[in-house]
């Protein structure tokens, strides 16, 4: 028999929308810095922009955020 999965409770939800968030703002600002992005896949760890190259959108929310107050 196959195992049986739980609906998540909408904490369990909330939770996991923020760490795909937080996941894909560091590698937004690892591409954006030229940093490595270090994660664990298939058993090794594995570097996700050394492939990618920088993206060309527009800067972070918060960045635009910043600036916009100190005008």
């Amino acid at each position: 028999m196959g195992r049986q999965v739980k609906p998540l409770s909408r904490e369990e939800e909330d939770t996991l929308r923020a760490l795909r968030r937080a996941a894909r703002r560091a590698l937004e600002l690892g591409l954006q810095t030229g940093t490595p992005v270090y994660v664990w896949k298939n058993g090794k760890i594995v570097d996700l922009t050394k492939d990618q190259k920088p993206s060309k959108k527009s800067k972070s929310r918060r960045s635009s955020k910043l600036k916009a107050s100190r005008e």
